[in-house]
């Protein structure tokens, strides 16, 4: 059986997991701006832990499966989408990509939702963000998770994950086992501190929209504070207009992807805000609009690491063979293909290209 590490860099904290025979001995966060700024502590923690038989590295809006030695400077702009020198939002990831490519460990960088086959090709039309590496490996999780509790098999699981992020929220959809759509932290709703989907009216009115601006006006910012949390300790109107907003747009994104998972009644809630009681107001906002739905918490296998940091270590499982690979091939994750760049027309992929300074015109 694998021994395997899983690595998800979040906003706040940058999350470790490690598997050994599908039991838990690595189990840590990293401070991220920590993280980035002294990426030797990381490589070391990876080292520390060998003899691995593969590393699921942090890989930003993803990649198809590339191994990390084998990531050319174009790959990781892409992953990172921001160009060299950019180091604001995860402009400064590319640096701790770049190093572990180094290692004398297996890592390989993991797809997003838009590389997957199983999402069709309409759905991706001027689309990046479906859903970033990290979101994919939380599937990964509710995956494990509901197949257990519901005693089928992956092909009998369906539901929609809100992944709520100490930054983002993104919402995927799966229909009998395999992701099908999504919208990521960056094109849905309301995050804790990330403002989710621009109106484009709003983006005109910036001028220039830097990666930075990704990264703010969530409800933390709406209701005047540096980081959401409810009850706060003093509920003002402020806070309760980024309450309602948060967990309304939450609401609309699942029932939006309905639409493309009909049979998705069940919706499970992943990540540092995915809490009782965001799960007891999702119920009441959803309820009216399916009586059948079913919202639950993923459980999770580790007590420290996020649940994007545990699928990971579950998907670096699978890949090397472990009990997950069923999961790994139900998701089609061999399969993953092109950029996040090829379904653009707004914008020509070109044009795009030229913006993070990629030494190629095609890729």
């Amino acid at each position: 059986m694998p021994r395997v590490l899983g690595i998800d860099p979040g906003t706040v904290t940058l999350d470790i997991c490690g598997l050994d025979a599908g039991e838990v001995f690595l189990d840590r966060a990293l401070p991220t701006a920590e993280a980035l700024r002294n990426p030797q502590a990381l490589a070391r923690l990876i080292e520390q832990a060998a003899p691995l038989d593969l590393v699921a590295g942090p890989s930003g809006y993803g990649l198809p499966l590339i191994p990390a030695r084998n990531a050319t400077d174009d790959d990781l702009r892409l992953a990172c989408l921001a160009p060299e020198g950019m180091v604001g939002g995860i402009g400064g990831l590319r640096a701790v990509m770049r190093l572990l490519g180094r290692l004398n460990v297996p890592v390989v960088f993991t797809p997003g939702v838009i590389h997957l086959p199983s999402v069709p090709d309409h759905r991706k039309v001027n689309r990046v963000d479906m859903g970033t590496a990290d979101k994919l490996c939380a599937v990964v999780l509710a995956l494990k998770q509901e197949s257990a509790r519901l005693q089928c098999g992956l092909e009998g699981v369906s539901f929609v994950l809100l992944e709520l992020g100490g930054a983002f929220t993104a919402a995927i959809a799966v229909d009998g086992g395999r992701v099908v759509d999504g919208v990521g932290g960056t094109s849905g709703p309301l995050g804790a501190r990330a403002s989710g989907a621009l109106d484009g009216e709003v983006a005109f009115l910036m001028r220039t929209v830097e990666k930075d601006a990704l990264f703010l006006g969530g409800a933390a910012s709406v209701a005047g504070v540096d980081s959401l949390a409810w009850p706060p300790e003093a509920v003002t109107p402020r806070s309760q207009r980024a309450w309602d907003a948060y967990v309304e747009q939450a609401a609309k994104a699942v029932a939006a992807l309905w639409v493309s998972a009909p049979d998705a009644r069940h919706v499970l809630l992943s990540g540092r805000h995915g809490t009782p009681v965001l799960r007891d107001a999702l119920v009441a906002a959803l309820s009216p609009l399916r009586p059948d739905v079913d919202v639950r918490l993923v459980d999770g296998i580790a007590a420290v690491s996020k649940h994007a940091a545990q699928g990971a270590a579950l998907m670096a499982d699978g890949l090397a063979g472990g009990a997950t690979a069923p999961i790994v091939e139900r998701l089609g994750l061999r399969g993953a293909t092109g950029t996040v760049l090829d379904h653009l027309s707004v914008v020509a992929p070109e044009a795009a290209r030229r913006r993070l300074g990629m030494t190629r015109t095609g890729h």
